[in-house]
């Protein structure tokens, strides 16, 4: 399961895809419209600027943009840096690697190789979808509804 923060920064990057290439939206903004609280907000953002997904901006026109484009933003790359690790098994990590206490051997354990497929199938699907895959999505979605 992933945590409440990683929800709340995937909807923030979404929000800031969707006010357009280059615009900047204010943290109370991207709160109100996201339903985030505000001071949470704030600390995601600074993770994604540390990173290199966000910018911030002063002034008049400031606030938050997108660093990167939104078509190369990755749901995996969002989810490991806000919660790290993507793997329901520390011997599956592929960041945080590490020996399962009670494990006789990789090799011949049978839940190992069912969470392996798990993990493979996950991060295919997490890191082959963009945040603007995401709002394609949402869009295709939001058309069939209206028809």
């Amino acid at each position: 399961m992933i945590s409440q923060k990683a929800r709340y920064a995937l909807r923030a990057l979404t929000a800031l895809a969707q006010s357009g290439d280059g615009a900047s939206m204010m943290i109370s903004e991207i709160a109100a419209q996201q339903c985030i609280p505000k001071k949470f907000l704030e600390q995601i953002l600074l993770d994604l600027k540390r990173a290199g997904i966000v910018a911030s901006r002063r002034g008049k026109q400031g606030g938050y943009l997108l660093l990167k484009p939104a078509d190369t933003i990755t749901y995996g790359d969002v989810l490991r840096l806000i919660d790290g690790p993507i793997a329901p098994l520390p011997c599956l990590s592929v960041t945080a690697y590490r020996k399962c206490e009670d494990c006789d051997g990789e090799q011949l354990c049978e839940i190992r190789h069912v969470f392996a497929r798990v993990a493979d199938a996950t991060r295919d699907v997490l890191f082959s979808t963009t945040i603007a895959d995401a709002l394609d999505d949402t869009a295709k979605s939001r058309e069939l509804l209206t028809a």
